[in-house]
């Protein structure tokens, strides 16, 4: 487990100003090429992070966090996003787990305090390891080939994870998995990152967000301490939808949140290049031409629309009037496909200078288009919003 450990002034009830998140943006803009290219963890970014407070930020405050709402852990995400958005998926996952009073009082008391303070001091990284090489995500049903085998200390974890964001910096993983009794339950095995029994493969090799290092996890006969079973269930209470949904609405609006905050790092970039750039034969730059004024009146309506539609669903959630399960994820639906469409007419106002790697346009698109891979995808968001309508 990572030792690091950070200077941190206690968390203020002041909201956090722009002028420390356009900071933040800037620095973490400043290697975001260097780690996409290296694909590795982004240490330093997190070290920036802790010191400035922002890892603990959705902590509850009898735990010594600020307690951030989801409005304010929304912003912070988008401007960790637009400087690199790997890190901002890595440390959605920390604000994910702290941000839903419901796991806090269902973990037992001393472990999550334990992960609370933790990430009050800048360290304490979790993330779920959820999907399999054969049944996928759990989203759509199944039960994990992991297994969760009880010893006389505890547990003894066995299984293979992929797709496991953030998994070389991770302080804590909660492991999905199923019991080895005559009637299994299922749920979530807090597993110590520095546990024995663990093999990372570094099988993440994709298109786009490259630094969330979402490598293959092995658990070999991985020991795991009894109480830190921390949420487990028959598996018909998991598919009857028993839990906290504000865990469902910061996942659909952190990933909206990310996703278009990549876009607007583009847009930027796309400003500064159309203003720049003057070509001979018209001797003024590429700005003043009414097409392409056009075409960014299309990505700015694109942005204003997802800035709408996340602020208002996040502002009605703190205010207790949450969204429903539907809108949400209509929402991340819209907001993602917005983002995409945002960054491809950058590139075709661009033409080969977008796709060049000695420009970010090109790294902006690869991961935009990651954020089609997250649940819930798009067939499960549309089939359910039809039947809604439908009445089904």
């Amino acid at each position: 487990m990572a030792s690091h450990a950070f200077a941190v002034e206690t968390p203020s009830r002041e909201p956090i100003g722009p002028e420390l998140l356009d900071r933040i943006t800037r620095k973490l803009a400043e290697t975001a090429e260097a780690y996409d290219r290296s694909a590795e963890f982004p240490r330093a970014n997190f070290d920036l992070l802790a010191r400035e407070g922002l890892v603990g930020l959705t902590v509850p405050v009898e735990y010594g966090g600020r307690g951030a709402s989801l409005s304010e852990g929304l912003r912070v995400l988008g401007a960790v996003a637009k400087g690199e958005p790997s890190t901002a998926l890595i440390l959605f996952m920390t604000y994910h787990y702290h941000a839903a009073p419901a796991r806090a009082q269902g973990w037992p008391p001393g472990i999550y305090e334990r992960l609370a303070r933790q990430a009050v001091q800048g360290r304490g990284l979790i993330g779920g390891l959820r999907v399999e090489p054969e049944l996928g995500t759990p989203v759509r049903g199944g039960l994990p080939a992991t297994v969760a085998r009880r010893t006389a200390d505890g547990w003894a974890i066995s299984g293979t994870k992929i797709y496991s964001t953030g998994s070389t910096g991770l302080d804590w993983f909660a492991v999905w998995a199923r019991t080895d009794e005559e009637q299994p339950r299922v749920g979530n095995f807090l597993v110590r990152s520095d546990s024995p029994g663990i093999a990372i493969e570094p099988a993440w090799d994709h298109l786009g967000m490259r630094a969330t290092v979402s490598h293959a996890v092995h658990f070999t006969d991985t020991p795991v301490p009894l109480d830190h079973a921390v949420d487990i269930r028959r598996p018909e209470q998991w598919a009857s939808g028993a839990g906290d949904f504000s865990l469902a609405i910061w996942n659909a609006l952190a990933i909206s949140t990310i996703y278009d905050g990549v876009a607007r790092a583009a847009r930027d970039w796309l400003r500064a290049y159309l203003n720049d750039r003057v070509p001979s034969n018209l001797g003024a730059s590429l700005a003043t031409l009414p097409r392409v004024q056009e075409k960014f009146g299309k990505i700015e309506t694109l942005l204003q629309v997802n800035r709408t539609l996340i602020r208002d669903a996040a502002a009605r959630h703190d205010a207790g009037d949450a969204p429903g399960a539907v809108e949400v994820n209509n929402i991340k639906y819209l907001a993602t496909a917005n983002a995409i469409r945002a960054v491809e007419i950058g590139l075709e106002l661009t033409g080969n200078p977008g796709i060049s790697r000695k420009n970010p346009l090109e790294r902006h698109y690869r991961d935009v288009l990651c954020s089609r891979i997250h649940s819930p995808q798009t067939d499960t968001i549309l089939i359910a919003a039809g039947r809604a309508a439908l009445g089904n």
